[in-house]
């Protein structure tokens, strides 16, 4: 019945991929290991007529897939592919910077790297959901999960959860020896971070070091090993992103979280939320200009960064934590923020052959003088 049920999620996932291409609407983060928690009033696949069109949203894969398997498709989130994403793109920041100049990244890698940020976000999602069950019980928007619902019992998610780990160091095992060691390092704040929004007003640091921990992984599958001069920065970029939209995330949760004994940054900050992301916006983009010198970036890296300068901005200035509606168009927008500190990444390369391809030629010109 095992084998059955995994033949069926390995189809399932190589139809996400496109799902996650195409998706914009329904899409969550859930709380642990990066993935917050789905609000009430968001969009549901489910809903409706029962007469549905076709439809590729990872939303409508899910609800497709054979009802056995949706409710391990849905404690890996499959069916709300954001906190994919915002685990996946500072992988490929990380891969992109370390193409070769005038190349683009590293297709093979890039691929192998989405697949472990699906595999890592529902190992995490599951290790939330299994530390989270008693309080997401207790809430309403949450108790239909999984775990809590009693769809799936605590000893089938341990067995789900090892057949994730198993296909992620899978993943991991094609890198070399040094990503190995530190791919398996991450495993550690994998399994605390839903622990600390017992703990600490800063949960949303936690899962920064955890969701970012790509943008040195990226690297050092390229190059080797990291090169602190950019893989730091990075890091730290993609932590103060992490802080920005995860604590506009959590401004949903404040009352629920109140209420259960959990804490978050939008606990903490209250009124004073946009002063802080204000300060967290500069140092993102502080660190990410860093990493352009570093690296030797071109006219285009700078000119998205301006462009992800514009959309904190946007995003800080008009966010109305009160509205919760207003905070989940906000947060789902880092995907397009994180797109174009992508496509910087890739353009800045290409234009570097450019610069190389004038400067050879005006060379050339001053010996034949």
């Amino acid at each position: 019945m095992l084998g059955v049920r995994g033949a069926g999620l390995a189809r399932s996932l190589r139809v996400m991929t496109q799902a996650w291409l195409q998706d914009s609407g329904a899409l969550a983060l859930a709380r642990a290991a990066g993935t917050p928690r789905a609000r009430h009033w968001q969009p549901s696949a489910g809903q409706g007529p029962r007469r549905r069109r076709l439809s590729l949203s990872a939303a409508a894969v899910v609800n497709s897939a054979p009802r056995p398997l949706q409710p391990y498709l849905r404690l890996m989130r499959l069916d709300k592919p954001i906190g994919t994403w915002l685990l996946y793109l500072p992988c490929t920041w990380s891969i992109g910077l370390a193409a070769e100049p005038g190349c683009f990244p590293d297709w093979y890698m890039l691929s192998l790297f989405g697949t472990g940020a699906v595999l890592m976000r529902g190992a995490g999602c599951t290790i939330n959901d299994m530390w989270d069950r008693d309080y997401d019980k207790k809430v309403v928007r949450t108790a239909n999960r999984p775990i809590a619902a009693g769809d799936i019992s605590i000893f089938q998610s341990f067995v789900f959860l090892g057949g994730q780990l198993t296909l992620a160091l899978g993943v991991l095992l094609c890198l070399n020896d040094y990503s190995i060691a530190l791919g398996a390092a991450s495993l550690l704040l994998v399994i605390i971070y839903p622990l600390m929004k017992r703990i600490t007003y800063w949960p949303q640091l936690a899962l920064g070091l955890t969701f970012n921990w790509g943008a040195l992984l990226g690297w050092s599958a390229i190059k080797g090993s990291c090169d602190p001069s950019v893989c730091l920065p990075l890091y730290f970029s993609g932590i103060m992103w992490t802080l920005i939209y995860d604590t506009i995330y959590a401004h949903q949760d404040k009352r629920d979280d109140a209420l259960i004994g959990l804490k978050s940054t939008a606990l903490r900050f209250r009124e004073n939320t946009k002063r802080w992301l204000s300060g967290f916006g500069v140092a993102m983009l502080g660190a990410l200009s860093l990493v352009g010198v570093n690296s030797a970036q071109t006219v285009p890296y700078y000119t998205a960064l301006a462009a992800v300068g514009a959309h904190l901005a946007h995003q800080i200035y008009t966010l109305d934590i009160h509205r919760p509606e207003d905070c989940w168009d906000k947060f789902t927008s880092n995907r397009t923020l994180g797109l174009i500190v992508l496509l910087g990444i890739v353009l800045g390369n290409l234009w570097k052959e450019k610069k190389t391809d004038e400067a050879k030629e005006s060379m050339d010109s001053r010996i034949e003088n």
